[in-house]
């Protein structure tokens, strides 16, 4: 079975992190999304808040496991799943020469784990998570950030103060 573990913050989900699962999901035979915990990083929402909105998005499938993960490196949490590839997603060359020496540096903790790229469409290539939450705010945000995030991540987003602006009272 070749299992994947798709990797990310997921702060909050979006659209090109589905694009990324779909893909996965026709790639391997069992796709691991897990959430990274990293202690330096402010969140907007929680690990219970991220499973729920991965799982509320994304279809049910005995092929997908959405999971939480913290205080190890990616490679040793892939080898602890049985995985032999890790995903990654790459929108600009900023993110390439990340990923590409984060590749290098996962080969020399584990080189039995195979890094596969992955590069989205344009229509949502520039699409983050921070680029979201930086779209919120102004009048029409609710339009221009719809486009980008799954139907419960909006609904969530709608209903969370984020960053100390109350987003029900902009609205």
């Amino acid at each position: 079975m070749r299992t994947a573990v798709y990797a990310g913050s997921f702060d909050p989900p979006t659209k090109g992190h589905l694009w990324m699962i779909e893909q996965g999901l026709e790639m391997f035979d069992r796709l691991i999304v897990a959430i990274g915990d990293n202690p330096s990083k402010r969140y907007s929402f929680t690990v219970e808040e991220r499973l729920g909105l991965l799982r509320a998005s994304t279809t049910a499938s005995e092929n997908l496991v959405i999971a939480h993960f913290d205080n190890r490196y990616l490679v040793d949490y892939a080898r602890k799943k049985g995985a032999k590839y890790v995903l990654r997603g790459i929108r600009s060359p900023h993110d390439y020469e990340y990923e590409r020496v984060m590749r290098h540096i996962n080969a020399d903790m584990a080189p039995e784990i195979t890094t596969v790229f992955l590069m989205p469409p344009r229509d949502i290539a520039e699409v983050s998570s921070n680029m979201i939450k930086s779209l919120i705010g102004p009048k029409g945000w609710e339009d221009t950030v719809r486009r980008y995030v799954p139907d419960p991540v909006f609904e969530m987003i709608s209903s969370k103060d984020l960053g100390g602006r109350d987003l029900k009272i902009m609205q």
